[in-house]
């Protein structure tokens, strides 16, 4: 019997058992559930969504990329269609947005320690936003100020909420481990 080289067995085509396909699938329909849920909570709670004082309801969602990698792009998704139909300015639009996806992606990095994934998106938001206040919409506070104001409402939504969200979601398992891409 003959064996095979290991270049021979690299060129050999690997059954395909749509397992790749079903994961891509499942990558989208889940970033796009993120994004639309994102957009729906950001909408349905504008009068605390926008603003210095804030406390944007949406920013729950930031605990997911704990779960999986699909919240990053979900979660930037949602911010800037939340933004966008929520009548943010041009620079919120952006930068906001930004911050969102810098949070995300840094908190799925953060994925190994749960209490760790909320933070990027604190810090992140806490510096962009208040530069997007004073530019975007001339607000005329001190930026350290916006930037307290605004950790504050990030901390409250993506920490103190966020943290009770992953809890429902573990006791619950929503996701698991064989979901994961």
């Amino acid at each position: 019997m003959k064996r095979q080289t290991d270049q021979e067995m690299n060129h050999q085509e690997k059954p395909n058992d749509g397992n790749k396909e079903r994961h891509s699938t499942y990558f989208i329909v889940q970033g796009a559930l993120i994004a639309a849920i994102y957009v729906v909570l950001t909408i349905a709670f504008a009068p605390i969504s926008f603003h210095v004082m804030q406390i944007r309801i949406a920013e729950i969602l930031t605990i997911l990329p704990l779960f999986t990698p699909a919240a990053v792009p979900g979660l930037f998704l949602g911010c800037l269609l939340g933004n966008l139909l929520g009548g943010a300015v041009i620079l919120d639009i952006i930068f906001g947005s930004l911050a969102t996806l810098i949070g995300a992606w840094l908190g799925y990095l953060l994925r190994f320690n749960r209490w760790l994934v909320p933070i990027p998106s604190i810090l992140s938001n806490a510096v962009i936003v208040p530069l997007v206040l004073k530019y975007g919409y001339g607000m005329d506070l001190s930026l350290l100020l916006m930037a307290a104001y605004v950790a504050i409402g990030e901390w409250i939504s993506c920490f103190v909420m966020g943290e009770l969200f992953a809890t429902v979601l573990i006791k619950r398992k929503v996701f698991s481990s064989d979901e994961e891409l």
